[in-house]
């Protein structure tokens, strides 16, 4: 498992990629699955330093494992920001028109569609989220 800690800021967005596309090479992961795990990444780091700690900033932490036999990929985000999970709010209805739409909430809805597995606890004071990407089909 490989760590990092980083301020929660938006414009350390591209080390956070960085640093989870190092892995994912490493893991001989597909270039499609790769971009699929770099949008739910950039999804999530984005929401964790817009508001977890607002209107400070505060640290993040990514986990990124690999699983042994090279089946799946599971990242881990935790802060100590504001409790919040965001698999409690429902799902986007997104047969209705744009106009229609309540604001927000795609984006989550987007990772849990590209994911095989997400799950949220809050522990210790912290919000950790997990997802899980198999690596094969």
């Amino acid at each position: 498992m490989k760590e990092l800690d980083i301020e929660a800021l938006v414009d350390n967005l591209p080390e956070v990629l960085a640093f989870v596309d190092k892995q994912l090479e490493a893991a001989d992961c597909s270039m499609k699955i790769q971009m699929q795990i770099d949008l739910a990444v950039e999804e999530i780091f984005v929401n964790i330093a817009n508001y977890a700690y607002d209107p400070e900033t505060g640290p993040a932490t990514l986990r990124v494992e690999v699983k042994p036999d090279g089946s799946a990929v599971i990242i881990t985000f935790i802060d100590h920001g504001i409790p919040y999970d965001p698999l409690a709010k429902a799902d986007p209805d997104i047969t209705l028109g744009v106009e229609q739409r309540e604001i927000g909430g795609l984006g989550i809805f987007l990772v849990k569609k590209n994911m095989d597995d997400i799950r949220y606890e809050y522990l210790n004071g912290s919000n950790i989220l997990t997802i899980i990407k198999r690596l094969s089909s």
